[in-house]
């Protein structure tokens, strides 16, 4: 397609200069307030104060029920004959345990060595504030924005999105956008900025094993009563073997293959195979050994165990025969594949070889994937390189998962990941960060993809 003209950033990227220690204050300000969605702390009063944040900054917000945690959804609507943009993010964040392993309390942000150390900052706070704070730029330099711009920020999705499906149904026509960009995740490990065009799906499951109705002396009774936890060992163990196979009937039915731009895209990201796996302390990858590093991750589902529990764990010796036994595991699943489809397969199959096990789903998403040659994939590419300076890597899948699926379905919009954190902001973990330096590009970045989607062939420029 062809390339949009360039729009005039200097006043724009000046004004964030400007303004860049007012805007780390503010996302200060809004790391301090909790919002764990896990068990519900601040979710509520964060949901009204970034909503209240937008106001603000002149959008149209509402705060909306969902059933369980609110939405909050923003719009600033310019003219029908521009591109509309779907931002999405979610203020919600993952539980801070364990507590004691944080050099500084997770909910008082502290600076040190150019980062933002806080619970939430990377995942997700400081990457949808900073798209944020590009719509206030915008604004603050031209009076307007470059083309209709709606919010959307999640309060669910570190539990799983659970009420996504049917709020994104019952709000379609409200929600309807030409694309949807995703501020989530780290950039790539070498520090170059990101374009990823997919997730992968995720389903979370619970398998419970049960033997006599107490725990029991293993010397009276070992070899009489079941033990589950040799229920659950050997069970799972029909369920992937020593190749990485996983063998539940059925499972790769509908894997799609990768394409051949894809590929190609796979073979332009750079990786140190050596330094990876020094980095964790491994000897060697999962099985099977042959496959590609970045295959792995975008081509292939996985069956992860996230735990067994059951019996005695404590220290020394117990010698008892547990009554009951748990195993968590999650699947991450790739294009085609449904997480119904693959729930229903599993059921199946334990029920063929441990029938006394049951399996508790804790909710799933499917994947999504946008294709590469997109015709918003030219002007994203050209804000990323004016705000950065550096062209972005082309990424067909991420390894993680986000209930994008529910937008590509009900809305038919096309998704783009675009990713502010360092690759080490150890998101889900302790010590959680985001470079500052990081937390101003997104800012740029954001203002700068907007300002090249508004000039796009066809739009009137509002330059």
């Amino acid at each position: 397609m062809q390339t949009p003209s360039a729009p005039d950033l200097n006043p724009v990227f000046s004004y964030i200069d400007t303004h860049s220690q007012q805007f780390l204050a503010r996302l200060i300000e809004y790391l301090r307030r909790p919002s764990i969605s896990a068990y519900g702390e601040g979710i509520d009063a964060v949901a009204e104060y970034i909503a209240e944040e937008m106001r603000h900054m002149g959008l149209s917000v509402r705060v909306m029920p969902t059933g369980g945690c609110p939405m909050v959804f923003g719009e600033y609507h310019v003219r029908p004959d521009a591109p509309t943009v779907l931002l999405y993010g979610h203020y919600d964040v993952q539980p801070p345990d364990p507590v004691e392993a944080w050099t500084s309390p997770p909910f008082e942000p502290a600076v040190r060595d150019g980062r933002i150390y806080a619970r939430g900052v990377g995942d997700n706070k400081g990457q949808h504030f900073a798209q944020l704070m590009a719509l206030e730029t915008l604004l603050a330099c031209r009076s307007t924005l470059p083309c209709n711009v709606k919010v959307l920020l999640e309060g669910e999705e570190e539990i799983g999105s659970p009420h996504t499906p049917l709020f994104i149904r019952a709000h379609r026509d409200e929600l309807q956008a030409d694309l949807m960009i995703v501020s989530d995740g780290p950039v790539h490990e070498s520090g170059r900025p990101l374009m990823s065009f997919g997730v992968r799906g995720l389903l979370s499951i619970e398998l419970h094993a049960r033997g006599a109705n107490r725990d029991l002396h293993s010397g009276h009774w070992g070899g009489i009563a079941p033990n589950p936890l040799w229920t659950l060992v050997h069970l799972l163990a029909t369920m992937k073997n020593e190749r990485g196979e996983i063998t539940i009937d059925g499972f790769y039915d509908h894997v799609e293959p990768l394409t051949g731009q894809e590929r190609q895209a796979l073979a332009s990201l750079p990786v140190d195979v050596s330094r990876v796996k020094q980095s964790l302390g491994i000897q060697h990858f999962d099985e099977p050994q042959e496959r590609g590093y970045f295959e792995r991750v975008m081509a292939y589902p996985t069956l992860t165990i996230n735990g067994i529990h059951g019996g005695y764990g404590g220290p020394g010796t117990k010698t008892v025969l547990p009554h009951e036994a748990i195993a968590k595991c999650d699947m991450r699943l790739v294009k085609a594949q449904t997480a119904d489809d693959i729930l229903a397969k599993v059921k199946a199959h334990v029920q063929h070889h441990a029938p006394s096990v049951s399996v508790i789903s804790h909710g799933g998403v499917d994947p999504a994937r946008t294709p590469l040659d997109s015709p918003f994939t030219e002007p994203l590419r050209q804000g990323i390189i004016a705000a950065q300076g550096v062209a972005p890597l082309l990424e067909p899948t991420v390894g993680a998962s986000m209930a994008s699926s529910v937008f590509t379905q009900h809305l038919g919009v096309q998704i783009v990941y675009i990713p502010y954190a360092n690759a080490d902001e150890a998101n889900h973990a302790p010590n959680e960060n985001m470079e500052i330096s990081r937390f101003l590009g997104g800012i740029k970045t954001g203002a700068a993809m907007l300002s090249f989607l508004g000039v796009l062939p066809g739009a009137s420029s509002t330059e």
